[in-house]
This record gives C-alpha cells, sequence and structure tokens, in this order.
C-alpha cells in the first residue's frame, strides 16, 4: 500500500479526489474551498485594525485555515516520509530547451538554477520569486479569488466569473510558458 502512494497517482484517479471536494465541502455545510482568501483571515485575525476590508467575521471561515494547515502539513509529510527515490524524469526535447537556457539540474523537483538562495540574489531570480509572486498575488485578489476556488469550486458550480477567471489563469499561464519565460530565462 505504501509504495502505491508514492507513486505519481494518475489523472483519472487524482481528478475526481479533488474533484469530490466540492461536493462534501457543499454537504457539510456549504462551505466553499478556496487558498488565497486565506490570507485575508490571518491578517483580519492577527491585525485588527480599522482597514474596512478587513472587517467582517472571519471566525465563520476558520475551518479554512485549518485546511491550509492541513495541506501543509500533509505535503511536508509527504515529502520526508513518502518522497520517491527514483530520480526526477524530464522528457528529453524539454531536458535540451532548457539546457539551452543553462538550466540542467533536475536532481529535485524543482531546478536548483531557478529556485535556490543563490538564485534569488540575481536578476533572473528576483523576477521570476520576487516578481511572479507579486503577480500571483494580485491577480489572484484581482480576480477575486486563486485557481483552487475559481478552477475547481467556481467552475464545479457554474459560475460565470470562474470561468471567466479560470481562461484567464490558462490564457496567461500559455502566454508566460511559451513568450515570457524564455526572455526571461535569456537575460
Amino acid at each position: 500500500m505504501l509504495e502505491m502512494i508514492k507513486q505519481p497517482w494518475p489523472w483519472y484517479v487524482a481528478g475526481p479526489l479533488i474533484g469530490l471536494t466540492v461536493p462534501a465541502l457543499l454537504i457539510l455545510g456549504n462551505k466553499h474551498f478556496g487558498i488565497s482568501a486565506n490570507l485575508r483571515h490571518i491578517c483580519a485575525s492577527c491585525f485588527p485594525a480599522n482597514v474596512p476590508f478587513f472587517q467582517y467575521d472571519y471566525k465563520k471561515e476558520i475551518w479554512n485555515l485549518f485546511f491550509v494547515a492541513g495541506i501543509v502539513l500533509g505535503g511536508a509529510l509527504a515529502a520526508y516520509f513518502l518522497a520517491n527515490p527514483a530520480a526526477i524524469q524530464v522528457d528529453p526535447r524539454l531536458a535540451q530547451e532548457l539546457a539551452a537556457y543553462g538550466i540542467t539540474d533536475f536532481s529535485g523537483m524543482v531546478p536548483a538554477q531557478l529556485y535556490s538562495w543563490g538564485s534569488l540574489l540575481t536578476v533572473r531570480g528576483l523576477t521570476m520569486m520576487v516578481g511572479g509572486g507579486f503577480l500571483v498575488g494580485f491577480g489572484a485578489r484581482y480576480a477575486g479569488g486563486c485557481t483552487s476556488g475559481h478552477a475547481i469550486m467556481g467552475l464545479s458550480t457554474l459560475q460565470w466569473p470562474s470561468l471567466v477567471a479560470t481562461i484567464c489563469f490558462m490564457a496567461g499561464g500559455f502566454l508566460m510558458a511559451n513568450f515570457i519565460l524564455p526572455i526571461i530565462l535569456n537575460s
């Protein structure tokens, strides 16, 4: 059983399991799934100031903070106890394309040339990690939610704004991966 858990799960197993969180949350109390709203809940609970945006009953959403804590704890436990010792397999065509940008270390889940403390102090690292993080955070707030809230919860409950947001998320991802990322990696 443990060996089965260590292996990547196929989409037709993982997808329905993720999708089943929506009806489970709706049945268990009409709860809505989303991750990015938790920053607002944390700010509202830790910094009770006279900021109108943070003046709401955040205690009704405390379950979501436990949900996110479970994601973090589950990820840490899985990384520590369920790590697959096999080498990361990267498609040879992708490895060849990334090698042209100087990315050759595929020993971890993410390339060390892009995601490490040393690369953070470079222009490319600052652009990707700090600039990208800001844009993702700003985009999630501007869209009224993140990809998990819109693409998983919003689409399954037939929300028109979630369809628009998900299309924009996907279009942004395609543009980034195919046009903007090569420019950043060449700098």
